[in-house]
């Protein structure tokens, strides 16, 4: 009984992280959770937007924040700089087209210089 307990349990946690995954963002994008931020990622073509905002889902400032998107597109992986832009996102750009849901990982340094990162299956 106990083992049956601690399996729906596990099912239960698993899908509920698999759902954060698949959350829609205010700017559109999916949201995952990266240390103790959500970080949104936002791709169109090859312009990579990336919103941060905090537990509580209120916004973050991009400024002194830097960010690397580690992102495949057509089976290899693309590394696009993430820089601040309006103090309200980290942007860079692709060298190639990327599609609209990505998989891969954004890797952020905050202003304290400690290292995060999401992961967008």
């Amino acid at each position: 009984m106990y083992a049956r307990l601690l399996l729906i349990a596990a099912l239960l946690t698993s899908t509920g992280s698999a759902l954060a995954h698949d959350a829609k963002g205010p700017h559109g994008g999916r949201i995952t959770d990266a240390g103790s931020y959500h970080v949104e990622l936002v791709v169109k073509s090859d312009v990579v937007d990336v919103f941060i905002s905090d537990a509580s889902d209120k916004p973050v400032a991009s400024s002194g924040f830097k960010g690397t998107a580690i992102l495949v597109a057509d089976g290899k992986s693309q590394r696009v700089l993430l820089a601040p832009v309006d103090g309200a996102r980290l942007s860079g750009k692709a060298t190639v087209a990327l599609p609209n849901q990505p998989k891969g990982v954004v890797q952020l340094t905050g202003p304290d210089g400690k290292s995060v990162q999401g992961k967008f299956n």
